[in-house]
């Protein structure tokens, strides 16, 4: 019997025909390009008999290294029609990274998106073993004088209108069942060498219906922006639901232009990480102190009524009382809707919010404005959501409740655990780590410590792995210290250090432009950033906010000393993972100077 995922595009073709699917921003015109069902469904099925002629067989591995493009899901459901496998790689990913997965997985077949992929993956049509054949989804994309090999995505789908092979294809598609591996993804790795989490079938169905269970009010009159990365399991997941709904998807192919793309498609919802909301209060926060004192007292009271109304009667399902709904309605009509329309989210249905921690106070501001959040946590190997709000009864401070059909229970040092048809199949090619993160009776551990209430709500405070012991014996959380430091306008980065040392400090990566403004409105002179942030009034401004901030933190936990970094942590620097977590022992290993100096 066909799986959900290998016949769904023509399935939904039928049922919207020539209704739009996506729409991707022509970067020359600056028009938004779309595509209907109809168009995509023959897109589909034209891929898969194309990748079947170039030999594409049964369960192989096929990569894809690319921006977020509508190619993608093009290529992923062609490979499900076909019973192969997607292996999707991030778009910042280095040649070593690609080298790795493609050796490990031993795949003969990468899809490029732009110039910036080629140019990673060509060298290695040479020199890795298994690597056969490109394919380029942008046409743009100049191809080195030596290649002879690669193709053209659009060259591709020619192929596929002459290859007479429907009768293998149609045999592959009702031959597909729900043990079939649909995915490998990678994991970065914040430690250690990066995991292949294999994702079946059924996985991607069990995680369909008990997301239909609890999100049951997306219809498809919903309009969505796909924003992270379609290699990271989050946006994936929630790309396939909303097609599975009906949701129109509209692709933001730069991540630095999301808050445009907000402002020209204004959705109705977008699934991202806290960042992107950390971003967006940040910018709210600067434009009230630059406002007037009315202005500011007007917005003060807003959020204030906004907490009332919907965190104390709407969140616990009460009729708010007649003065309060009243205040609220008169801020809703001078605050909110002009917030939301200056942000591009007026038409806000909810947005889905999970891969990182997101502090309270954010939560409870954007509730305030009426700005629902539907905070969640999850994990690739869970196929995505372990757990999620309801649209009300939530808790701030919690991620939510187990989905349906997922149990979730805390085991040894507050380990949370979770059991359920989403959780993988394993790591590829490795028995002995996949053995290492379930327990006898299939219990998958998380790595995350948690608590979780009688009422089913989970809350995560840690991530095992990174717990530091100074050595005084003190254990000391450096996610929670990073997120309520790393709030202030003036810290972009921090990366908390102090494992087997005898007290805590950071490196911290400063707003480099704001800290240009403090110095400008001090009169502070400098010719670089280097010699800004040596500055003493700089360090003496950044102590000062630092303790403001860490003063609710047991004096143990608290940062004693830091440095001030002149250049950011990044992807490239291997400071940070794919899905931009720290990696810790790649910043203690690099900044080794700079950490023994604070510590003697």
């Amino acid at each position: 019997m066909a799986t959900l995922f290998s016949n769904i595009i023509p399935q939904q073709a039928e049922k919207y025909g020539d209704k739009i699917a996506y729409r991707l921003k022509d970067e020359h015109t600056n028009q938004w390009i779309p595509t209907s069902w109809n168009q995509f469904s023959k897109k589909v099925v034209l891929l898969a008999k194309a990748l079947e002629k170039l030999g594409v067989k049964v369960q192989d591995n096929v990569a894809i290294c690319s921006q977020n493009k509508p190619e993608i899901l093009i290529s992923e459901y062609a490979l499900y029609t076909i019973r192969a496998v997607s292996v999707p790689l991030y778009a910042t990913s280095s040649t070593t990274q690609i080298e790795y997965i493609l050796t490990d997985a031993e795949i003969s077949f990468i899809l490029v998106g732009e110039q910036e992929q080629y140019d990673v993956v060509f060298p290695l049509l040479s020199s890795n073993k298994f690597l056969k054949q490109i394919v380029i989804f942008d046409q743009n994309v100049k191809v080195d004088s030596e290649d002879k090999n690669s193709l053209y995505f659009e060259d591709l789908l020619q192929m596929g209108e002459t290859a007479d092979n429907n009768s293998e294809i149609n045999k592959r598609t009702a031959e597909s069942n729900e043990e079939d591996l649909a995915t490998l993804i990678y994991t970065s790795g914040t430690t250690g060498v990066p995991k292949g989490v294999m994702l079946t079938h059924s996985n991607f169905t069990e995680a369909v219906r008990i997301h239909e269970i609890r999100l049951d009010d997306v219809t498809d009159k919903d309009v969505s922006i796909s924003f992270l990365p379609m290699s990271h399991i989050f946006e994936k997941m929630w790309c396939y639901y909303c097609l599975i709904r009906g949701v129109r998807i509209e692709f933001n192919l730069r991540p630095m232009e999301i808050q445009k793309t907000l402002q020209e498609i204004r959705p109705t919802l977008m699934c991202s990480v806290p960042r992107l909301w950390e971003k967006i209060y940040a910018g709210v926060e600067e434009k009230m102190e630059k406002s007037g004192a009315v202005s500011r007292f007007i917005m003060k009271q807003a959020i204030k009524t906004g907490k009332i109304r919907n965190l104390n009667y709407i969140r616990l399902e009460k009729r708010p009382p007649f003065l309060v709904e009243a205040r609220y309605k008169l801020f809703e009509k001078l605050v909110f809707t002009k917030l939301k329309k200056a942000i591009g989210i007026e038409n806000g249905n909810f947005f889905p919010v999970a891969g990182a921690p997101l502090a309270d106070h954010l939560n409870e501001f954007f509730h305030a404005c009426g700005i629902e959040i539907r905070y969640g946590y999850g994990l690739t190997e869970t196929t995505a959501s372990v757990s999620t709000y309801f649209k009300t009864g939530y808790v701030i401070g919690s991620v939510g409740v187990e989905m349906p059909g997922l149990e979730v229970k805390i085991g040894e040092d507050n380990e949370i655990l979770v059991k359920g048809k989403t959780i993988m199949k394993g790591y590829y090619k490795k028995p002995v780590e996949t053995a290492e993160v379930m327990t006898a009776d299939g219990w998958f551990k998380t790595g995350d410590a948690g608590t979780l209430s009688e009422n089913g709500v989970l809350t995560m405070t840690e991530r095992i792995k990174d717990l530091i012991k100074t050595s005084n014996g003190k254990y000391v959380a450096p996610q929670a210290l990073e997120l309520k430091i790393g709030e202030d306008k003036f810290i972009d980065q921090i990366a908390i250090i102090g494992d087997e040392k005898k007290f805590i400090t950071a490196l911290i990566i400063p707003a480099y432009e704001a800290l240009k403004e403090y110095a400008a409105t001090k009169q502070i002179q400098f010719r670089n950033m280097e010699e800004l942030i040596k500055h003493s009034a700089i360090h003496d401004m950044i102590v000062q906010r630092i303790n403001a901030r860490q003063k609710d933190f047991a004096t143990y936990e608290q940062v004693k000393k830091f440095t001030l970094l002149p250049y950011p942590f990044t992807l490239e620097g291997g400071e940070l993972t794919n899905t931009l977590k720290l990696k810790r022992k790649m910043i203690l290993q690099k900044y080794n100077a700079q950490i023994e100096e604070m510590y003697r």
